[in-house]
């Protein structure tokens, strides 16, 4: 039989593949987090040197998807999923570490990233205003955090652990706002796996800098 109303207004269409874009996002996202845990149990015996090499195999999946995501969705996909197994092999000795010294760190890391991450997700998701120019500013203030990171290697300033920690917070409060409006702008389904690999990121991002957080507090 044929469907009664064939017609279907461009506004509701690209709604409808913008619901679409997002489930399959949060899907994608949701998938890329049970591989990292699944990396993250097969990494936690091995040497630090091997957890390096899964760290830069994994940016090398990331890289890939860039290559692939116009040419097969399923190839696209697959290194998706690579890569969140890479970095949880990759984080595995991190999490090792808290586990064993502070239990409890991870924990609370885990439940405010969850809060973080819908808080700031839903608003980027919600707002009007166009983020891109808050993207660009994110990005160059993370550089500037990269180096700031550097110099706490080598200068003991007070409290430095934790101001690095909380200004991460605030950069990548800005990264999950502006990924989330990017899944409400676009139509591409075909964007998905970058789109969920991006979100990942700052889900991983956000739950290191807590966890530093906790650990200070904790101690």
């Amino acid at each position: 039989m044929d469907n009664a109303y064939p017609y279907q207004p461009a506004g509701l269409a690209a709604r409808d593949r913008g619901h679409v874009l997002f489930a399959k996002t949060m899907g994608y996202v949701a998938a890329t987090t049970g591989l990292f845990a699944l990396g993250a149990y097969l990494g936690r015996n091995l040497p630090g040197w091997l957890a390096f090499v899964a760290y830069l195999a994994s940016f090398a999946a990331l890289i890939g998807m860039q290559f692939t995501v116009r040419r097969s969705r399923q190839q696209t996909v697959a290194l998706l999923m690579v890569f969140g197994l890479l970095m949880g092999v990759a984080v595995a000795p991190t999490l090792v570490y808290y586990a064993s010294t502070d239990p409890q760190a991870l924990w609370q890391a885990g439940a405010a990233t969850a809060l973080f991450v819908a808080g700031f997700g839903a608003a980027g998701y919600a707002t009007r205003r166009d983020l891109t120019a808050l993207a660009r500013i994110c990005f160059w203030a993370l550089v500037a955090l990269l180096g700031f990171g550097i110099l706490l290697i080598f200068v003991n300033i007070p409290n430095g652990a934790l101001i690095y920690s909380v200004l991460g917070l605030v950069i990548f409060a800005g990264f999950i706002m502006f990924d989330f409006q990017r899944v409400r702008r676009s139509s591409d389904v075909d964007s998905a796996p970058l789109l969920a690999a991006s979100i990942f990121l700052d889900v991983l991002n956000v739950f290191l800098f807590f966890l530093r957080i906790f650990r200070g507090g904790n101690r």
